[in-house]
């Protein structure tokens, strides 16, 4: 007798009855006895010797994912798909229709109908504080696949069999989103819950998607937020994000200072960036920030925004600004005028900067180093002309991309080729049609060759691998030096920059020749 079944990656069974001639012929005998009965003549029989021989063949074993591509359902059945995602979404505790299963071809879109549904759940979590709670049903098993706290919490030694357990440190939306990547393996982040989802990922030891949420905090940090983001990847133990927030702090310092989010960063950080020696920006803004930071914070202790109570939160952080090093307009109208320094303090501050023998001072005399610029020059040589390089209203303009986030700080631009003169410059930097940053400022040429930076108000943010637009409209002396040999990459320290022509330059500059030949930045 032969059996074949055959089921991917085995043909299981080819299985052999065989029976010895003796036992054939004994066979026949007794069955054609009279009187016997076929129990006792069957129980007589000598055994059946046989034996299972299994062949493997080299077939890949197929999940149901490759036997049932992912595609919509049939028309039959869209609505009834529909209605289970906005099921999960609404938790409505719906019964689902009998075989929901068959609207599912994979075991992972079949797990997913369960991500928030009451169906077959065997825990309930409240989450949220007190006031702002929601009830969210789970399933054990689920679960703890997907996390070993929660493993350890249902099935570890120190289990408790709890029906109901009270989350109240995080926030529901979060405790959703982390539900959504272990039921469904999808990640779903929002700008205004991305901080408790990685406070979420973090409690419950769900690292893949708390490498999300760092990368989503990555690519959204700017000079608004760094601030924010410093004192919580100092909590979250993320020390490249980390690093990414100084990177923005010290080059954008007086946005990021400025920014509301500086108030809300907590003592410690607050020092952390008081203590920065590359911190770019003017001394009488970082005093500013911290009597910001100050009121704030006597508002967090229910204080009285009174001078001696800000000087009470700020403690010993006020020594850390380097009043001295500011300039002396600066603290004559600014500092000295607080209110914050006392008398004391305001006479020997003032000495410091008049009297040949200066006083001993608490705060930190020493200027800040800041970053310094570095400066990508795209042009091998330079010219002049007879009748080049003219202004006329006209813009002169270039498209860029880096390899790795820089701050643009300004451009380099030439000057007058018929000795001294004095030009007036709009530039202007923009992605994609977008205006990131422009200022309007006048620099003085000296007839040289050299080339003469011109600053925007605040440097500006640029990501790597995409292309923008430097452009300057000048208004000055006819003729003036212009760039040759330009060359469509450069090397500039661990920075690679990429130069292309642009369609906003009107007045002659591409990459070969022209003007725009260095642009200043920090990396």
């Amino acid at each position: 007798i032969l059996m074949v079944d055959e089921k991917g990656k085995n043909m299981k069974c080819l299985t052999f009855f065989l029976m010895l001639p003796e036992t054939v012929k004994n066979r026949s005998k007794k069955s054609s006895k009279k009187g016997n009965s076929s129990s006792s003549s069957s129980s007589k029989l000598p055994p059946v010797c046989y034996e299972i021989i299994t062949l493997k063949t080299k077939k890949k074993k197929k999940m149901a994912a490759d036997i049932f591509p992912r595609k919509k359902p049939a028309n039959t059945s869209t609505t009834a798909v529909q209605q289970y995602h906005q099921q999960n979404l609404n938790n409505n505790n719906t019964i689902p229709a009998p075989n929901w299963q068959g609207l599912y071809p994979t075991i992972r879109e079949r797990n997913a109908v369960m991500f928030n549904n009451d169906l077959m759940a065997d825990v309930h979590f409240v989450v949220g504080p007190p006031g702002g709670t929601q009830r969210l049903p789970g399933h054990k098993y689920v679960l703890a696949v997907g996390s070993s706290v929660f493993h350890a919490m249902f099935y570890g030694e120190l289990a408790e069999d709890k029906d109901e357990i009270r989350i109240p440190d995080v926030e529901p939306a979060a405790f959703l989103a982390m539900l959504k990547y272990i039921y469904c393996d999808e990640i779903d982040l929002a700008a205004d819950t991305v901080l408790a989802t990685l406070y979420a990922a973090k409690k419950y030891i769900v690292p893949h998607l708390a490498r999300a949420c760092v990368n989503f905090l990555e690519t959204s940090l700017s000079a608004k937020n760094a601030c924010v983001l410093l004192s919580q990847s100092c909590l979250f133990e993320e020390p490249d994000l980390t690093q990414r927030c100084w990177e923005v702090i010290d080059a954008q310092a007086e946005l990021a200072l400025k920014s509301e989010g500086f108030c809300d960063i907590d003592f410690q950080t607050l020092e952390s960036i008081l203590r920065r020696e590359t911190l770019n920006a003017k001394e009488i803004v970082v005093f500013e920030a911290a009597l910001n930071w100050a009121e704030v914070e006597c508002q967090r202790q229910e204080l009285t925004a009174t001078i001696e109570n800000k000087r009470k939160v700020l403690g010993k952080a006020l020594y850390l600004i380097r009043i001295p090093t500011m300039a002396l307009d600066d603290f004559a109208n600014g500092a000295a005028q607080s209110g914050i320094l006392t008398l004391n303090e305001t006479n020997d501050i003032f000495l410091w900067y008049t009297a040949a023998k200066k006083p001993e001072l608490q705060f930190v005399s020493k200027p800040r180093k800041g970053l310094v610029p570095q400066r990508c020059h795209r042009f091998q040589s330079c010219a002049y002309r007879s009748n080049q390089w003219r202004y006329r209203g006209r813009c002169d303009s270039i498209q860029f991309a880096v390899d790795k986030r820089v701050f643009i700080a300004g451009f380099g631009l030439y000057g007058s080729s018929c000795g001294s003169a004095e030009y007036s410059a709009k530039i202007e930097l923009k992605r994609q049609g977008v205006i990131l940053g422009q200022n309007l400022s006048k620099y003085f040429s000296d007839g040289s060759s050299n080339t003469f930076p011109v600053w925007f108000e605040y440097p500006v943010q640029i990501e790597p691998d995409t292309f923008y637009t430097a452009s300057v409209i000048l208004d000055g002396n006819e003729l003036s030096y212009f760039g040759q040999e330009g060359m469509t990459e450069v090397q500039c320290g661990k920075v690679t920059v990429q130069f292309q022509c642009s369609s906003d330059s009107t007045n002659g500059t591409g990459v070969q020749g022209g003007q725009i030949p260095e642009l200043i930045f920090y990396a």
